[in-house]
């Protein structure tokens, strides 16, 4: 277990070397994208396209045509906003291989609404032919990319910066559309994805300490979303699920999560942890988090509700399990 400090961006350097199909697009946020170490090993395969992201997303999607891989670095707002029409008709709809790595995403920036992809997964969800990954920790940016690079058509990435936790061991990297079994449990069932995974984690632990059968599942892939895994833990579950996710609750995990279930017939409670249909505005993440639901003892209080009975459990019986090897920086980050 360790804190990783810019995973993505020498992974990125490593993983590029014996691929030179491989080109990285940037508009204005090189460095903020973790995509400078790329531009100065390989000034060759890095394209500047300035503060013009539609026009990106068509660059990208004639290299595409080319034969190349091109690999977007922005923030998440800036592909699934701005361009959304040009990634729907230039890339969606021909079914190009480009991968769009969108940084920032949800509450993971201080920058308020104008930075805050709350609104992306489902956006993304909507178009044909893109597939939805979203990374949890240091060893899901280190592997993601080869899980990117094997799919047929293009790839949306909720890509982590900065100082990442490891929560998963390194020997065992995120793997397309099979979610992580973190706890095993037929009361109730956690579905987290994102950053709300470390929190789900401290809250998981605390309450199978109190004799709660907790099962937590750790999503990444939330396009498609047809894991069997997902289906027999939802079956499995006697008192309900929790979806907890760093997105608005409509749209996202909690939407597929509850389509997955209706389709399928799963009469079960079904409780969404997510920013409740509203914007957030610009503070630290550790705040965030806290002041709109996001955070462990959100999650707490959700399975109180489910199993109809309150929980003894504090701030501080959580922070009481809380790894130092998992723990955030409190800091506001820089754009």
């Amino acid at each position: 277990m360790e804190s990783v400090q810019r995973p993505h961006r020498e992974n990125l350097i490593r993983w590029a070397a014996s691929r030179p199909e491989v080109l990285v697009l940037s508009a204005d946020l090189t460095s903020s994208c973790e995509a400078d170490g790329f531009r100065d090993t390989y000034p060759e395969r890095f394209f500047s396209m300035g503060m013009a992201e539609q026009n990106m997303m068509g660059f990208a999607a004639g290299l595409a045509r080319e034969g190349f891989f091109p690999y977007i670095h922005t923030f998440a707002v800036f592909i699934c906003r701005r361009p959304f029409d040009q990634v729907a008709m230039s890339i969606a709809y021909p079914n190009l291989p480009v991968r769009l790595i969108g940084f920032l995403p949800g509450i993971t920036t201080a920058g308020g609404v104008t930075h805050q992809a709350i609104d992306d997964i489902a956006l993304m969800r909507i178009l044909p032919n893109m597939r939805i990954l979203e990374c949890g920790d240091a060893t899901d940016v280190e592997s993601v990319l080869d899980v990117a690079q094997d799919i047929d058509g293009p790839v949306y990435v909720r890509m982590l910066r900065g100082e990442v936790p490891r929560l998963f061991d390194p020997s065992e990297p995120l793997r397309f559309n099979r979610a992580r079994v973190l706890t095993q449990g037929a009361e109730v069932l956690v579905l987290s994805t994102g950053i709300c995974t470390e929190e789900a984690v401290r809250a998981t632990q605390a309450l199978r300490t109190r004799g709660l059968d907790v099962g937590h599942l750790h999503v990444s892939t939330l396009k498609p979303f047809d894991d069997p895994t997902v289906l027999e833990a939802i079956a499995k579950a006697k008192r309900g699920v929790i979806t907890m996710e760093n997105h608005s609750v409509i749209g996202g995990l909690g939407s597929a999560v509850a389509e997955l279930m209706a389709e399928r017939g799963l009469g079960v409670r079904l409780l969404r942890i997510g920013l409740q249909d509203t914007y957030a505005h610009g503070a630290s993440r550790q705040y965030l988090m806290r002041e709109y639901g996001l955070d462990a003892m959100a999650l707490v209080r959700a399975v109180a509700s489910l199993i109809g009975q309150p929980l003894a459990l504090t701030e501080d019986d959580l922070a009481a399990v809380r790894l130092e090897t998992m723990r955030q920086v409190d800091k506001t980050e820089d754009l």
